[in-house]
Formats: structure tokens, sequence, C-alpha cells
């Protein structure tokens, strides 16, 4: 990561403004300096230059906006005067407690001076702070940071940002009454009291101030953990590491000029060091491929400048830099010869600042100290942790890949191999190393030629026809195959990589260059003079390997370098392979993460770890678990078993002589077939008549007969978006366009599918449930059941509900209506630079089952990860909630998924405020909101202890217990398959919440659902914000219970249901853009198994704003349904 050039040793009487400094300078007494703190914050200098007024992620604080005065905080001082620290307009500043201190609005600008006693003056008005009564006195540390603050761009706007502060701000802190109880002198250094705030002012300053960003802290774990459920012994995949707090690591600035690729500097610093050992003291600095250098020694000067070259092996007389191409020979050589040119670089190196381990040290040991997190210290030790292994392996985002530990071809011109990802981190334990398997795609090292049979289907028969010309639609898929590959030729000696840019629009027949001389020659005429080569390819056009000029390659005489992932989609074919490369049972896994470990290419290889004096652990973190109850579930009423408890091991349970607590009647439906044998559509009839069957087994009432005559038509009619949209519509005319539901059988997946969704959900105003002929040649109960309840849902019911509402499980917390909210936003392919992002919203519908949810769904801007229309998609959603239960609900809990670490607070920052915005829009309305991001995409696994029984107890009194001994079915028909893996795995229900979770704040492991191939991955869950107190063993019981709810199966997901079906309609609403994917109903779903599917490295070339396309309106008849499903 880049990072900013800083001063290291800044000195000045107050320790916060040096003599550089743009600030006013002002000083205290040596012994009545506030207790500030400076940390250097190179590490997220990256981050803070992107987003200059976000929140930064790694320090869990809040950042000032710039404006023409200085901000201050008001600091209450007991029985002295009223100390104000002035800060820097680019201070940051980290307020840790927990709630209810949330927010403290930015203070009021206005100009100050110290008088000769040191006491403060401002010509702004000072609002008294007094706390209520009944409020707890807040002890608290504040820390100050440097970071980038958001500059306005004119002094006008200046002018009025001060004012708007100024003006807005006195005005709320004038209405605040806060009692601060006795404490000890800040000049004392010691913990201090803060005010805390009234909850509404959140939104009064978010109303008045909309150009002001929140100031947000980091909610603090509430309690020790929880306690719920008995316990179990775990391991976990985290190393603890140990350093040496004194160690000082210097951290330089590495500036290589011209500006080559990181595998390029990579060998550029690896020379330097070798012919330079005095000038850089001997050291065996670590690089992390783009400017940061760091030495655990000083290197003999601070600023140095070195010109490195390296081999650039080109053909004899072959000059590489000619205008018209690449390959032109020079007069006077003879070709075939090689020789050795050098490529000549200059390398500046300057220290960037001096690291020491004792801050974080100090961070690990002392749980209450609220400073923050010295993140370029870890960021340093990570880099070096890596550097050996990065040297022998590919990297790809934090994962190293090495074909020494496994490879597999999947078909398609790709690769699967296997490798290992490894993270530093900062955890309840201390620093510890996550390391973990995995696989990802990459592309074969092959020809071109070979490797275009491969890819693209058209083309695998292109040895027998050499002279084949390409269609242009044909040549967009092979150019699309190819863009930005990376290649190297094989006609003469040459270690120089080529980057595809393009394709020639001509083929390579007619393709002309001139010569140095003047003389124009043909493309396959040099080839034969220079190379006696003849190209037998000549009706395929070249690769143009330069954005800005002609330089053309014959596709076979180039061959793909290794390394490189693949990004293109994979086929159905190729993602099961991959997934069967990373389905290991949890003891393989474990065995690998530890032969990692100790291996040639892991962590711990090498000698960079001594050099800075790190240790790993050999021993994986032991640690307890516990596990947590299955919920009581209430089923129909017309069933023999009305209520059950899931005690078997992976907790499903099976609707045999059971209803679905909400079946609906399904009386007027149609049926629609496309492709298919004779054979097969003769048993559509019994396939409707079995399917009714069922649905009348489990409580939901679909008539036994359509409203309107099966139809066939062709596959072909997918094909033509307006006859699939006459033959849809017909069949909703003739049914008096009075129809519940459609049943579209296909005889293979199809790209069609997109467009039957987006019609019949945007157009019609009917719902769909789509099935394969294959799947009705041999008709399952398993099977049928399994469409029996997504039909079910689909039309308004639901397939069970907790047997205790929540106002009874908890009733300190939902006395009152609730609402559970789910968000994500869904990405294009990594090659697609021009498709906009989808964000859907889902919310609860009915209190108090909550198991109901409508969905929103927005497209917003390329690769936008905040939700851009969140504040109207949930100003819609409490809509729809008042009118279906009455009124308003009290608290929100808002689960988003999709968010990595570094994007935290800035989501934070903009989605809760676009929550709190929407509630404004309903008169005297301030329901309390608790924001949790959820993660699925993470490395921690857990596996059972040595020797430790991984049976969940089934201490369960007073309850009936659903226990299937003989009939070992699921919704009724098809046996259970007994897996090794679900019983070498964790059992359902496993929660952790200490050693490897964060040091301070509010998060937690939950394995909810039973891993029935390869290792459970845990879900995380960390709260970001939470007005409504969750204790740990509240949320933990809630989000467990929510799990049991989810409406297309009977077994716990491993995901809380609010963000699942988030990224169900995400996905759906993906599909009404993108035509030409989606191709099944369960296609999104999260795969069980736990390969490396998450180094999604974005790859994609940024491209200008553009306005996103709108998506298309859902009909009102499926607006309220959960059509998504």
């Amino acid at each position: 990561m880049a990072s900013r050039s800083s001063k290291p040793n800044r000195r000045g009487g107050g320790g916060r403004h040096s003599s550089n400094s743009n600030s006013r300078q002002f000083s205290l007494p040596h012994n009545q300096q506030p207790n500030w703190r400076e940390r250097n914050t190179t590490s997220s200098y990256e981050d803070n230059r992107t987003h200059s007024n976000n929140i930064n992620s790694n320090t869990r604080g809040f950042m000032l906006s710039n404006t023409a005065t200085e901000y201050y905080s008001y600091q209450h001082h007991y029985n002295q005067q009223q100390l104000l620290h002035y800060a820097h307009p680019q201070d940051f500043y980290y307020y840790p407690s927990y709630a209810p201190l949330q927010v403290l609005p930015p203070p009021v600008a206005a100009t100050h001076f110290y008088n000769s006693n040191s006491t403060v003056q401002t010509s702004a008005p000072v609002p008294s702070l007094h706390r209520p009564p009944s409020s707890q006195p807040q002890n608290i540390t504040i820390q100050s940071r440097k970071s980038l603050g958001k500059v306005f761009n004119s002094e006008g706007q200046n002018a009025r940002a001060a004012a708007e502060v100024s003006e807005s701000l006195v005005s709320l802190m004038e209405k605040v009454e806060v009692t601060l109880e006795p404490s000890t002198s800040l000049m004392n250094n010691s913990p201090r009291d803060v005010p805390t705030f009234p909850k509404h002012l959140l939104s009064e300053v978010d109303k008045n101030l909309p150009g002001i960003p929140l100031p947000l802290v980091a909610i603090r774990r509430p309690d020790q953990g929880g306690k719920e459920g008995p316990p179990i012994c775990l391991l976990a995949n985290h190393f603890l590491v140990e350093f040496e707090p004194s160690q000082q690591i210097f951290h330089y600035d590495m500036e290589i000029s011209p500006p080559p690729s990181k595998e390029v500097a990579r060998h550029l610093k690896r020379k330097l060091v070798a012919e330079n050992a005095a000038l850089l003291s001997n050291a065996l600095p670590a690089f992390d491929g783009r400017k940061n250098l760091y030495s655990a020694v000083e290197f003999q000067k601070e600023k140095m400048e070195f010109f490195v070259s390296l081999p650039m092996r080109t053909a004899r007389g072959i000059s590489t830099c000619e205008p018209n191409i690449h390959l032109s020979l020079a007069s006077g050589c003879e070709a075939g010869g090689s020789s050795n040119r050098e490529k000549l670089f200059k390398v500046s190196i300057k220290i960037a600042s001096k690291l020491n381990g004792k801050e974080l040290n100090e961070f690990l040991k002392n749980k209450e100290d609220h400073a923050a997190l010295p993140q370029d210290f870890i960021q340093a030790l990570d880099v070096v942790l890596r550097e050996n292994p990065t040297e022998k392996c590919f990297p790809v985002s934090r994962s190293l890949y090495s074909s020494s530990m496994g490879s597999e071809v999947i078909g398609g011109g790709a690769v699967g191999l296997r490798g290992f990802f490894q993270s530093l981190r900062a955890t309840q334990q201390g620093l510890a190393l996550n390391v973990d398997f995995s696989v990802t795609a990459f592309h074969e090292s092959i020809g071109i030629i070979p490797y275009l049979q491969k890819r693209c289907e058209f083309l695998h028969d292109l040895p027998l026809r050499k002279s084949r010309m390409l269609s242009p639609e044909e040549k967009n898929e092979v150019e699309k195959a190819l863009k930005n590959m990376r290649i190297f030729v094989c006609h003469r000696a040459t270690d120089q990589r080529y980057k595809v840019h393009s394709l020639t629009d001509g083929v390579t027949d007619v393709l002309t260059f001139k010569e140095r001389d003047g003389k124009v020659i043909r493309v396959v005429d040099y080839f034969k003079e220079h190379y006696n080569h003849e190209i037998e390819y000549i009706n395929l056009p070249c690769l143009q390997i330069s954005r800005s000029k002609p330089c053309y390659l014959p596709m076979e005489l180039c061959i793909i370098c290794e390394g490189q992932k693949f990004l293109g989609k994979l086929s159905d074919d190729q993602t099961a392979k991959i997934l069967r490369m990373g389905c290991q049972k949890p003891r393989e896994r474990k065995a690998i993460i530890k032969g990692v470990l100790g291996g040639a290419v892991g962590p711990r290889s090498g000698n960079y770890a001594k050099e800075f004096k790190i240790f790993i652990s050999q021993e994986m973190t032991k640690l307890n678990g516990r596990i947590l109850h299955p919920p009581k579930l209430r089923l129909g009423d017309g069933g023999h078993i009305r209520d059950l408890t899931p005690v078997r091991q992976d907790r499903q349970w099976n609707l045999l002589e059971s209803h679905v607590v909400e079946g609906r009647d399904i009386k007027r439906w149609g049926l629609i077939s496309f492709g298919g044998n004779a054979e097969q559509r003769r048993n559509v009839g019994k396939f409707i008549s079995e399917l009714a069957q069922r649905c009348n087994q489990l409580g939901i009432s679909l008539s036994r007969s359509t409203v309107v005559s099966p139809q066939f038509e062709l596959m072909q009619t997918l094909d033509n978006v307006k006859l699939l949209e006459t033959k849809l519509t017909k069949i909703y005319e003739s049914a008096s366009s009075k129809l519940d539901l459609l049943v579209c059988v296909m005889e293979r997946k199809h790209k069609g599918y997109a467009d039957l969704k987006r019609i019949c959900e945007t157009s019609i105003g009917v719902v769909t449930q789509c099935c394969l002929y294959s799947h009705l040649n041999k008709l399952s109960s398993q099977y049928l059941a399994n469409l029996a309840l997504k039909i079910n849902a689909k039309v308004g019911g639901s397939t069970v509900a907790l047997y205790n509402p929540l106002p009874k499980q908890l009733p300190r917390l939902f006395s009152k209506p609730a609402i559970f909210l789910g968000a994500d936003v869904t990405h294009p392919h990594p090659l697609d630079d021009k498709s906009p992002s989808i964000a859907a919203v889902v919310a609860s519908m009915n209190w108090p089952a909550a198991n109901k949810y409508v969905a929103r769904m927005r497209s917003q801007g390329h690769r936008k990860e905040i939700i851009e229309g969140l504040k109207e998609m949930v100003g819609e959603l409490l809509e729809d909630y008042r009118e279906e239960v009455k009124q308003l609900p009290a608290r929100i809990v808002f689960f988003r998924d999709g968010v990595s670490e570094g994007q935290f607070y800035k989501v934070l920052d903009d989605e809760l405020r676009a929550l709190k915005a929407a509630c404004q829009r309903f008169e005297n309305y301030d329901p309390t909101i608790t924001f949790a991001v959820v993660q699925k995409r993470h490395h921690t696994r857990l596996f059972p202890s040595d020797g430790q029984a991984t049976t969940p107890g089934n201490s369960l009194s007073g309850v009936r217990v659903h226990r299937t001994v003989n009939r070992n079915t699921s919704h009724g028909g098809k046996q259970f398959s007994s897996s090794s893996d679900a019983f070498e795995n964790i059992p359902p229900g496993t929660v952790v919440d200490t050693l490897i979770t964060h040091p301070r704040e509010f998060d937690f492991y939950l394995c909810s659902h039973s891993g029935i191939k390869g290792t459970s991955r845990p879900t995380h869950y960390h709260v970001l914000w939470d007005e409504n107190n969750f204790l740990s063993d509240e949320l933990q019981t809630l989000i467990n219970n929510l799990c049991y709810t989810f409406v297309r199966c009977t077994k716990p997901v491993s995901l809380v249901p609010p963000a699942y079906y988030a990224h169900l309609a995400a996905y759906r609403a993906r599909l009404y853009l993108d035509k030409s994917s989606g191709i099944s109903e369960t296609s999104c779903c999260r795969p069980t198994c736990s390969s490396d599917l998450s180094n999604r490295s974005v790859h994609s070339r940024p491209c200008p704003p553009i306005e996103p396309p709108p998506l298309p309106k859902l009909n009102e008849n499926v607006k309220k349904l959960m059509f998504y499903c």
C-alpha cells in the first residue's frame, strides 16, 4: 500500500504541532499537558486519499470535516476552568466508549486563544453540558490521530461550512442537558468523563448539517461474551504470533522509475539488496511490491538513489521499439541469434517512518486502554511474513498459490491450483496469523491456439480447419477471452512479456508494416524470411499488444504466461471441479494448514521472520465455544405434529406428518413447457397430479388441474424475447388475467431464464417456478416437497415459525414491534467494466413471526458498494410494514452483507445516515437501530478439538423433540445421506466470541448450519452500531433462532435470513439487466463446500461514471411477495 512521506521526528512544545505545521501553536505547562497521543497513519494513507472524508477503517474512529476555522471538542474539567482542546482540522478522534455514548457532534467553529493563565476564551457561546441523573458515568480517554480531512474547494465554501457548523450546532448544543459526575483532572492524564448525548441528537445533527460527516464511534463488546449453551473445546486456524516490542522497524518509501509490474519490482528489489549490502547495512528488507520497504536495521543513509538494470533478452537483430511492429528486421544483422539487452531502472529510497511494537504490545495487553490499533506496525509485520511465500508462489489478493501444492485441469482452458491464505490480525489472545487452505482457477499456460480450442466451443476443431475465419460474434468472444492476458512468444529466445490489448481488425494474411528502410512487407512474409516459419492460421487476426500503436503477434506463436487468475465466468462443470478440489474434510484441512505453516513456502519459511524477531506458534489456537440450543418450532395446525424441536445432529427435520405453518390456496395456476421430447411431454400430466398431491400433504392447497391447458413451446422460444413475452401474456390473458402461479418446465438450462423472470415479475405480474425435465423424469417426494415449499413462499405462505415468538423470547427488547432488514450489493463480473451494481434491501413484514420478507432493488453506479438508494428503499419498506402491522416498528435490526473490513465505517457512515433519513419521513418517529455486518467470505475455520465429540447435547426437557430414528427422511421421501463430514464438523449452533475475535469490538462467529461437505465455515457477525443495547447472548440467540425460519428448507441455514434473502433479491435483479446470465433458480445459492471462491479481486478497468440503467419496476401483483425465493 502506498504510504505518505512522513516527518519521523516531529518535535514541539505541545507535541502535536511541529514547526512545519500550518496550524497555530499553543502550549501548556509540561505538568498540565493533556493526554493526547499521536500515531503515524501511513498504512491508511491510500484509503484516506481515496475517501478523504470517510471513516478510517483501521483506527475505528471518526474524522471531522475541515473548515476554514479549527474545530475543537468540549472537555469538562471538574473543579477547574473548562479546558477546550483545539484540534487541527485534519485530526482523527477515537471515542471508544460503549453505548449510550454513540455520537459527538462537531463543535462550534470559533476564534480562540490562550490567555496567560491557560484559560481558553472563545467568540462562540459555550453550551453547558449536564448528564441526566439516571445515566451512568462513562470513563474515557480521547486519542488524537492525524488523517486527511475533507477539503472544501473554495473560501466561500469554507465560510458557509463554518457558518453552518456554528449556527446549527450551537442551537443544538444549547438544547442538551447532560450532567457530569465528578472525575479526575484531565491534567493528570487520568480517565475522563464524557457527556452522554440524547439519542435524538444524531438525527438532528444529520438533518441540520447534511454536509458534516457523522462522528461515529466503535461499538465495544457489551460484556465478557455470551454464557448460553454447553461448552465445546475447539481449535481455530489462528496461530499466535510473538514479536519483540522493542524491535524497531524502519519504513522506507521505494519509488521505481519507469514504474514496473509488481513481479519486475520484486526482481529489482532482490537485485538491489544483493548488490548494495553495505549501503543497506546488510539488512534483509521486506517489500510489498508497490513502494513500501521495511527493514529491521537502519540503512546507512535516509535517502538514496540507485540505478538497477535487469536483462531483457531479445532476438539479435530484432528491434522491440519499432513503431509499426515490434518484430522488424534490423539491417546488417543475422536473424535467429540472441543477445542480452539491459533495461535500466531508477530506484529512490527514503525514510518514511520509524515503527516499534511498544504501542501494539500495550494495545494487546491493556484491554481497557482506548488507544487506536497501530495498524501501520501490523501492516509491516504482515509484509514481512508474506515476503518469502510471495517469492515462491503466485499471489492473488491475500492468498498464495503454487503448483507444488497440487493442481488439476478443470477444462475450458483453466487449471485449479491449491494454495493458502494468510493474514495477520489483532485478536483477544494477541497478534495471530490466520492461515487457511484455498483453491482458485488460473489460466492454463499453453499456446493460444490450444487454449482457444478449450475455451471457445466453436473453435474445438480449429486445427482441422486452419483456414477458417471468425464471424464478428466469434471474434468478440475470442477478444473477450484474451483481453488483458499476459503472454510470451515461442519463435525466439526472450524473457519479455506482453499484454493482449485487442485483436487486429484484419486477418494475419493481409496485415503489413513498414521496415526501417521504408519497404512494406506482409506479416506472413516477414516470418517466412526471418524465422523460416510458415504462418498456418492466416485467416485469424493477430494479437494487438499496444493501446497506442500497431504491434502485431500471430496467435500461433504466443503462449500464455503462468500464474494468471482465471477471471472468466466458470461453467457449472468447472465450478464443480473447483469445489471438489477445495472440499476437504475437517481433519484433512487441518493437516493441510499445519503442513503449510511448516512447509517450504509457508509463512515460517525463509529468514525474514528471524530477521525481524517474529515467532509464529506451530499450534492452532485452543478455545472454548458454546453450542446454542435449537429453538422450538411451530408447524401448521392441520398436521399430526404441530410443534417440534430439531435435535438431530444436523438439526434437520421433516414434514412427513406435518403441515407448513401457513399454507396458501393456489386455485388458478398454469404451466408452460419449453422443449422436451414426446415422452417427456406426456409425463407433464403425471407431474401436475403428483405436485398437487404433495402440496396438499404439506397443507398447501394446489388445484389438481391448471386453469388453462398446459402450453408446449420449442426451446427456441426462449431466444426470442418478443415471442416469449407474447406467449406468456397469452397464457395470462387466457386465465382472465387472474393467475397465482406459472410453472415453467425447461428441457435444459437456458439464458432465456432471465427474460422469463423479468417479463413475468415486471410486465405481467405473476410469480413463476422453473424446473427441468431431467428432474421430472425421476420424481421423488423430496424434490416435490422442495418445489412445494418454494411455491408456497412465492405466493405468500411460510414454512415454519418460532413456537415462542420474539416478544416472549426477548421481552426486554421486543415488547414492541420490530423490523429486520437485510441488505446486499451484487457487482458485475470482474471482466465487465460497464454494467451497474445492484443493491437489494429486504424487510420482515409480519410481527411477531418475522418470517415474511418484502424486497426492494435498485441499480447503482458500477462497483459502488455504498447503497445509494437506501433511504428511498427503507422508506418504502417502512410504509409497507405500517400497512401490514398497523404501526411503525420501535426497533430496527439491520444486517448488511458483502462488506469487507476496510469498508466497515464508510458503509456505516453513509448507510446509517440513510436509515435515519428514511425514518425522518414519518412524523415523530425515531426508532432505535442496530447495524451489524455479516461476513461469509472470511478464512477462519473451527475444528473440534482432538477427542471432542461433535454431537450436540439433547438436554431439552418439557418440549417435543424431533428424533428421526427409523424414518431418516427429509421433507418426506428420500433418505438423508449420512455424511462423515457432518460428524467431523462442529455442530450447528456453535458460537465463538473469545480469543479469536476483535480485542474490543462487538463481534462473534456463529455456525448455525450443519456442514454436510467439506469443512464448515462459520458466519462472522460484527456489530458496528447498537442503540438497542443487545447483550451477547441476546443477539447470538436471536440470529441462531432466525436461521431456522428460512423458507426454502427444513434445516437451519448458514446466514441470517434477512441477509440471505437480500442476496437472492440482488441476484434476481441482476437478471433483469443481465439477460444472458442466470440459468437456474438455485445457481445463486452459497456453496456449502469451503473451497476458496472468495478471492475475487476486481480487475476490471475503471470507466467514466455513467448513469446506471434503472431496473424495470416490479408489478404490483408480486411487489409484496417473496418472488425471489
